[in-house]
This record gives C-alpha cells, sequence and structure tokens, in this order.
C-alpha cells in the first residue's frame, strides 16, 4: 500500500528462503516467483542481511539512518532481543516512524503468543458469527485479519508522518490481528453490550437489518439491500408485491426483523420467477441497491472493476507482464499504482548496501560471510529505483 502511494520500500528478507511466501508456489512452475508473493510485494526493493548477526544488525541500523517509516510483524520483545528495538532504532534516527504488527498485541497475558490470520479470526470471535445457522461456523473466504492490520498499519504510519510533520518526532505505531479482528464486531458487540444478546450465525444475512442478505433468483444469487422503510416499500413495487407493505409481520422494521424466516421465504418465492439480470435490471430503475453475486472472474472482468482501476498491468518477474490487483484511491480523481516487479531476493542489496558506503570489497566480504546476500542474476526488467519518492520505508519480513 505505501509503495503504492508513492514510498521507496526496502524490504529487509532473511538469506536463507527470504520471505516465507516466496515459497507459497501454487502455479505449478518451479523456480518461478509465485503470483501471490508478487501480487503483494511489487513496488519493493529486496536486500537480503541476517539482522541475527552483529554485523547484519549494524548494517540494518546504517540503513534506517535515512528511512522515515520501518515496519516489522515478529512476535513482541523479538527485535529488542536483537539489539533492534524501537529505542535503539530511533536513537540513530530520532525522526524515525516504528510500525509494529503483531499476533494478540503489544501487551497482555498472551502477548508473546505467536499468531496468524486464521487463528486470530478465530480468537476473536469472527469465525464464530461466519456461516449459517444449522451448520458449523466456517471462516471467510478472504484473510480478513491480515489484511485489515496491514490497512490499519499504514493508517497508523501515516498518522505518525503528519505527527512528525508538525512536531520533527517519530513514534512507535502498534496494531495486532486481535485487535483489527475485533473491531469487526461492531453491530455484534453493540447487541452484546447493550443487550447482553449473544449473536448468532444468519448466513448472509444482518444481525439486525431485514431485508439485507442475498436471495434465490432463477438462475442466482442477488444481494438485496432493504435497510430502511423507503427501501422496503420499493421493493414491494418491484415486486408487485404491494399487500406486503402492510402485512403486519412485514410492516416495520421490527416486525421484518423478527419474521426474517418468513420474508427471505416470501422474497424466494417470487425472485425465483425470474433470472438474476432481469430482477437487478428492476431494482437497480427503482433505486434499491442491489448486486449479483459473482464469482472472482466475473468480478475482476466487470466492467465497474476496470472503471475504477482495480485491476492493472505490471511488470511480471517471471518476464513480461501480469495483471494485479490495483490501489482502492484515488487523488483528484487518479491514481498510480506501483507497477514494477516484485524483487527477487536480495536484487537490490549491492545497490542499497553501496548508498550506505559498503564498498565492493566489503561487499563480497560480507556475502561471504553470510551477512547478506545479493541476486546476480539477469532480468530483463528495468531497474526499480523509484527516483521520486515521497517517503522512504524499511519493511522487515
Amino acid at each position: 500500500m505505501l509503495a503504492d502511494l508513492g514510498a521507496e520500500v526496502i524490504k529487509i528478507e532473511k538469506i536463507s528462503g527470504g520471505d516465507d511466501a516466496r515459497a507459497f508456489n501454487n502455479s505449478g512452475t518451479p523456480n518461478e516467483m509465485p503470483a501471490s508473493f508478487q501480487m503483494i510485494n511489487r513496488g519493493k526493493k529486496s536486500v537480503a542481511i541476517d539482522i541475527r548477526t552483529e554485523e547484519g544488525r549494524m548494517l540494518l541500523l546504517r540503513l534506517v539512518k535515512d528511512a522515515d517509516i520501518l515496519t516489522e510483524n515478529f512476535r513482541p520483545g523479538t527485535l529488542q532481543r536483537l539489539g533492534l528495538g524501537p529505542d535503539v532504532l530511533r536513537k540513530e534516527n530520532p525522526r524515525l516512524i516504528c510500525v509494529s504488527v503483531s499476533g494478540y498485541g503489544p501487551k497482555g497475558p498472551m502477548a508473546d503468543h505467536g499468531g496468524f490470520d486464521l487463528v486470530l479470526q478465530a480468537f476473536s470471535g469472527l469465525i464464530s458469527v461466519t456461516g449459517e445457522a444449522d451448520r458449523p461456523p466456517v471462516k471467510p473466504g478472504v484473510p480478513i485479519a491480515d489484511i485489515n492490520a496491514g490497512v490499519m498499519a499504514a493508517l497508523g504510519a501515516l498518522a505518525a508522518y503528519v505527527h512528525r510533520l508538525r512536531t520533527g518526532e517519530g513514534q512507535w505505531v502498534q496494531t495486532s490481528l486481535l485487535q483489527v479482528s475485533v473491531q469487526q464486531l461492531y453491530w455484534y458487540a453493540a447487541l452484546f453490550f447493550s443487550a447482553g444478546k449473544l449473536p448468532e450465525r444468519l448466513g448472509t444475512a444482518h444481525p439486525i437489518i431485514a431485508p439485507y442478505q442475498t436471495y434465490r433468483c432463477a438462475d442466482g444469487d442477488l444481494a438485496i439491500g432493504g435497510g430502511n422503510d423507503t427501501n422496503w416499500r420499493k421493493i414491494c413495487k418491484v415486486l408487485e408485491r404491494p399487500e406486503w407493505e402492510n402485512d403486519v409481520r412485514f410492516a416495520t422494521p421490527k416486525s421484518r426483523l423478527e419474521n426474517r424466516a418468513a420474508l427471505e421465504s416470501a422474497l424466494n418465492s417470487v425472485l425465483a420467477m425470474r433470472t438474476r439480470a432481469a430482477w437487478e435490471h428492476a431494482f437497480i430503475v427503482a433505486g434499491v441497491p442491489v448486486g449479483p453475486v459473482q464469482t472472482v472472474d466475473e468480478a475482476l472482468n466487470h466492467a465497474q472493476t476496470r472503471a475504477v482501476g482495480m485491476v492493472i498491468d505490471v511488470d511480471n518477474a517471471n518476464g513480461g507482464t501480469a495483471q494485479a490487483i490495483g490501489l482502492p484511491l484515488h487523488f483528484n480523481g487518479e491514481n498510480k499504482p506501483a507497477r514494477t516487479a516484485a524483487p527477487f531476493l536480495g536484487e537490490h542489496t549491492r545497490e542499497l548496501l553501496s548508498t550506505i558506503g559498503v564498498g565492493p570489497e566489503d561487499y563480497t566480504s560480507l556475502c561471504s560471510a553470510g551477512v547478506c546476500l545479493g541476486y546476480e542474476g539477469s532480468s530483463a526488467l528495468p531497474d526499480q529505483a523509484s527516483g521520486g519518492a515521497e517517503a522512504f520505508t524499511v519493511q522487515i519480513a
């Protein structure tokens, strides 16, 4: 995200294999950089350093002297044990913004526990409210905890950057998979705090609004947002069921919620008479928010998705070009996401160490000693130096 916003991002990786995500290859083609790794690492540079060594630690300290932001996602206390805690880093660079992402947060009885997206979705209660009422809970199809933690870390980093512009002071920003997952419980937490009500799994339905879920048409599912009385009256008109407006079961938001099952059955029985596209058109004309339940390929290929720049062409580290998810922000009607390829492990080690005074002989010696690793392979891609970066970010993977 920060690379998409114009930052020069340097990814510090361990010399043995680098970021674990480099091994998550489901393309079936060995020795190629996985598409999944490329998706979230385009626009970055890679420096491979063993920060467990004294020499590696000193190299990192020299790199952060001119950095604006450093991000890391070790367990709390790991960098401190390596002699690279925020106090040490900010002694080298008082303006440095340190951003830490952990599993369970910076304090508490479980702060030192490891955590992955799945684990914290479960622990936070997210999985317990996902799925159908009469079936076991399920994990959402996307890594909500991981993605939200990244978004919140970026938000915190930028807020700290604004603070630094005003005060000249760096900050230590901390977030966790637990915190961002619990944050997603807004509606369910409101029900629990106000009435002590334990949330139920509702499939695609909303805990306090009806009709507000997916319904079955003749050839597919359609999401209908009837979040208020105005939309409900429009729905009744589109479905040619004016009597529903005064039906005691459906006449008010409260009665519709209390009779959700009957409402769902009634809607499904009418919607089954026509195609999804026909109903979608009718509801749109009436001003009712609706959307088809699309497959991933349908969503990515849809004209609207393309129009807002959410599918972009980028350089492919394996040669040629590839498609990637774009930047979900526009500034004055434009966005300019990073399009350079994700880096090979250590691809920029030599280049960036030279900027902190490591000459050719020292570089060779450090590589021979296992302190750092370079990438000497040939690449058809252009040099990834950004030149015009607004911020300099170091990311430890």
